[in-house]
């Protein structure tokens, strides 16, 4: 097969928990502690240069526990997470008032701790990660009702997401004043948890009422990032405006380029096998690059990425494959 002629390429390694290790923190100290957080994220950066950064560890938590989720001290190293749904129904979540980002749980923290990475590295993209309705739903009232409702009453649940979105318009916002970006998370949503008719039924009028409402606070499309078996909803993703999707790892790439193949406008981050990054071999690590440089072929406007570096992911592994994949030059022949 001929031969891709490139200088280099993007890579964005998403960077969560990961940047506690690397000040020795626990995830819970650095997920609690807003100079923890800040010094975690400040390194990761110094680092690894990446970008952009988004600053969080439990990401998801965020806007569940403003709205009074519960959240307990995990044991050593593992990730914070809701202890218990709040919600026995879907339709309760109606009667919730919109979150506050100036007082209600860590989000004034999160952002504060954003808009001091911002002043301290003006040349760097801060996002604030932002959860869809579905992720927060699926904390408030627990994955199983959350699918049994959408199943038995998928009206219900289609209103009670659309009642969340205002609470994220308050929180982009607040991002906005703060002087950075959004970035939009709704990875609870994918198949199999939705199947793709449920998705477009009960997810996509919420999800895309929120990424329209958001770009218009920001001023421009926001990134799309819903992780897992993507590949089927792909078509609905992109009917939401965003310029920015990523390809999971986790499902069937080869599938998924060829849906965006017609979208070149859209940019494309392919995650490799975060395995693979956090703890294996060289070899390996290389390998999995070629394999994604391969699957993305002669496309443009793409970025080479990664699902979640686990805490304990080794940074010589991420370093080495950032190297590998920024300085490449590919010319001539290539086998397939």
């Amino acid at each position: 097969m001929g031969g891709i002629v490139r200088a280099g390429m993007n890579i964005s390694p998403s960077i969560y928990e990961h940047a506690a290790k690397l000040i020795g923190a626990t995830p819970w100290e650095a997920s609690r502690d807003p100079e923890l957080m800040f010094r975690a994220h400040a390194e990761a950066y110094r680092r690894y240069q990446h970008t952009p950064i988004m600053p969080g560890i439990d990401i998801y938590n965020l806007e569940a526990e403003a709205y009074g989720g519960r959240i307990d001290k995990p044991d050593g190293i593992n990730i914070p997470v809701i202890a218990s749904p709040i919600f026995e129904a879907t339709a309760q979540l109606q009667d919730l008032t919109p979150l506050d980002p100036k007082r209600d749980g860590r989000i004034p923290m999160q952002i504060d701790v954003a808009r001091r990475l911002g002043e301290t590295f003006p040349e760097a993209d801060i996002r604030v990660p932002v959860a869809g309705p579905f992720s927060i739903a699926s904390n408030l009232v627990g994955f199983e009702t959350l699918i049994m409702d959408s199943a038995l009453q998928p009206e219900i649940v289609a209103a009670s997401l659309l009642h969340l979105v205002e609470g994220q318009f308050a929180f982009a916002r607040a991002v906005k004043a703060a002087g950075v970006d959004v970035a939009f998370f709704e990875s609870a949503a994918c198949p199999p948890m939705l199947s793709p008719a449920g998705f477009r039924e009960v997810e996509l009028p919420a999800l895309k009422s929120c990424m329209n409402g958001i770009a218009q606070v920001v001023g421009h499309p926001v990134p799309c990032i819903i992780g897992g078996n993507t590949a089927p909803i792909v078509e609905a993703m992109l009917e939401t405006g965003t310029a920015y999707l990523i390809c999971p790892f986790e499902t069937d790439q080869a599938v998924f380029m060829t849906k965006v193949a017609e979208r070149p406008d859209v940019q494309i981050r392919v995650n490799c096998d975060v395995r693979i990054i956090s703890s294996g071999q060289r070899e390996q690590v290389r390998a999995e690059a070629d394999r994604v440089i391969q699957l993305i072929g002669d496309r443009q406007n793409t970025t080479i990425g990664t699902g979640s570096l686990s805490y304990e992911a080794n940074p010589d592994n991420v370093l080495y494959m950032m190297e590998y994949v920024g300085g490449l030059k590919v010319t001539g022949e290539r086998s397939c």
